[in-house]
């Protein structure tokens, strides 16, 4: 079975050096990297969370209360929802726009609205805790919004790219070939 989110990097490694965007098909929705090693942790976490509670409703069940089986059922689902969910977190994008997938938001600017994609030097959350650390971040500014100040798209402390510099400035460089070609926005230089 191929698992789409692992063929990223080897796409945009695989590709001509003149073709930023190594994909035939750009009408489809991609995210230009592979999950991180804390975000795969975290979700494969949750999975062995979710198999013990399914056990669980396995043996509530056996036990004749239908009732509180059903209820750890339901709890055992979302937390595999959770998880998936949390897999698919990420910058995802297409000839349609750009698209930042949160836990529990989900939102698309097309191309048309999308302003300068660049890299800067500035405190960045880390793993999306509250505690701030120097880093990197991929910042989009939308035409019709200039003066709003969006979360970043990229950082190099989130799950993703927690330790892994070189991924990071190639998931940056890609999102920015992306909006370079269809948002006529020439990328900017990345900040030291």
């Amino acid at each position: 079975m191929p698992l789409s989110f692992l063929t990223a990097d080897r796409a945009f490694e695989q590709a001509a050096d003149d073709s930023p965007l190594p994909y035939d098909d750009r009408d489809r929705w991609r995210r230009p990297y592979r999950p991180g090693p804390w975000r795969v942790a975290a979700a494969a976490f949750l999975l062995l969370l979710a198999s013990y509670v399914l056990f669980a409703a396995v043996v509530i069940a056996l036990t004749g209360t239908m009732s509180g089986a059903v209820l750890v059922l339901v709890i055992a689902l979302a937390v595999v929802a959770g998880a998936l969910r949390l897999l698919r977190m990420g910058v995802w994008v297409s000839a349609h726009g750009l698209r930042r997938v949160g836990f529990l938001l989900t939102r698309t600017v097309p191309w048309g609205q999308v302003g300068p994609v660049r890299t800067t030097q500035q405190p960045v959350r880390w793993l999306g805790l509250p505690r701030t650390v120097q880093g990197q971040a991929l910042v989009l500014v939308r035409r019709d919004r200039a003066d709003e100040e969006l979360p970043p798209l990229l950082t190099t402390h989130n799950a993703d790219f927690l330790a892994r510099p070189e991924a990071f400035d190639r998931a940056a460089d890609t999102v920015e070939a992306w909006a370079a070609e269809y948002a006529g926005a020439a990328p900017a230089a990345t900040a030291a």
